[in-house]
């Protein structure tokens, strides 16, 4: 075998940019646990000795932190001064929760994936499936935490909107039904945006709704509440509203959920679909996003999916395959709302 040693090189300078990139996803980790990212955003430039101080932490290992978020870019160091400094824009993607841009998120959802990496390496073998309920507690918060700030950036101000007439319902007043609801984060969004209307947040995992319940609890939300039920027979009927926020492609009887969409819909209801953003080839998701989705699918999609003997839809199902499973579960008419660079939003009608 004949190696031409430029392309080694390039592929060797690659791989390191992935590995730094592994080991610092524990130091994003502890700087989100320990409130290190906080800390910075409010005292402004700080030695590695003051943020210890700030945080109550051991200043050697926050030196040794502060050099690795310096070499990384994620924080500035000032040579002359000793001084690091948390820049705004990563303090909007560190630092504030509420910002539609922040991280950390994502980062428990990675730890929670390398702690799934030996059941998934037996499924590898076994071709069996894992589900959402056997993976690190990491994910459940992680992916409420990863999701949210996408939602606070787009559901209320752009996909509702891109829906025929929905907004206006919901306004007025309609019933709503937030299946896959998780830690209920579009859920209680979606509450405290339309007052009039009452939402109901579905999911089969226990612990998720009973976080939701709290979430709710703590945000003074009234008009939410949070039920345990599968996708295929949660209750209720006549709603104006049914969504399924990045959820209908990890479940093991898809069209069975959209099924029970179409048979709990009113009849000038409407069901939002919000799914990762895919192109229906392989070769439309060569590319960072595609990259990041393939693995999380790889991780817990595929195998919540087989988990249920489903049809492992996967994180990267594109367009058409969704269309396919809504128009078997009843629907007549679906279009492409509106799309993000992360998301594709789809409505459906009877």
């Amino acid at each position: 075998m004949v190696i031409d040693q430029d392309k080694l090189n390039n592929f060797l300078g690659k791989a390191i940019v992935d590995i730094a990139a592994a080991w610092s996803a524990n130091m994003v980790l502890l700087g989100d646990k320990l409130g290190l990212y906080k800390a910075m955003a409010d005292l402004g430039p700080v030695t590695s000795a003051e943020l210890a101080a700030a945080t109550e932490t051991a200043e050697r290992y926050i030196r040794e932190w502060l050099g690795n978020q310096a070499a990384g870019g994620y924080v500035t160091y000032d040579p002359a001064t000793g001084r690091y400094t948390l820049p705004s824009e990563q303090a909007a993607a560190l630092a504030n929760e509420d910002s539609p841009y922040f991280l950390p998120g994502a980062f428990q959802g990675i730890a929670a994936a390398f702690a799934a990496n030996p059941k998934i390496e037996q499924r590898f073998r076994t071709g069996k499936g894992l589900g959402w309920e056997e993976h690190d507690h990491q994910l459940f918060e992680g992916t409420a935490r990863f999701f949210r700030p996408n939602y606070v950036g787009n559901l209320v101000s752009n996909w509702i909107p891109s829906l025929d007439g929905v907004e206006a319902k919901l306004k007025s007043g309609i019933r709503v039904a937030d299946v896959g609801c998780g830690f209920g984060a579009s859920t209680i969004l979606m509450a405290q945006a339309y007052p009039n209307s009452t939402f109901i947040g579905f999911d089969y995992h226990q612990p998720s709704i009973e976080a939701a319940r709290r979430q709710a609890k703590g945000a003074g939300v009234l008009n939410a509440t949070f039920e345990v039920a599968k996708s295929t027979d949660y209750s209720g009927s006549g709603y104006g509203l049914v969504t399924h926020f990045d959820c209908l492609h990890d479940m093991g009887d898809p069209v069975g959920a959209a099924a029970r969409v179409k048979q709990t819909l009113s009849s000038d209801g409407t069901w939002m679909i919000v799914e990762p953003f895919a192109g229906d080839k392989v070769e439309d998701n060569l590319n960072p996003v595609g990259r990041v989705f393939y693995a999380a699918s790889t991780m817990v999609c595929v195998p919540a999916s087989l988990h249920y003997n489903g049809p492992a839809l996967g994180a990267q199902a594109g367009e058409a395959r969704l269309r396919e499973v809504i128009m078997k579960g009843g629907f007549t008419r679906v279009r492409r709302a509106t799309q993000t660079p992360f998301n594709l939003v789809l409505e459906a009608r009877p």
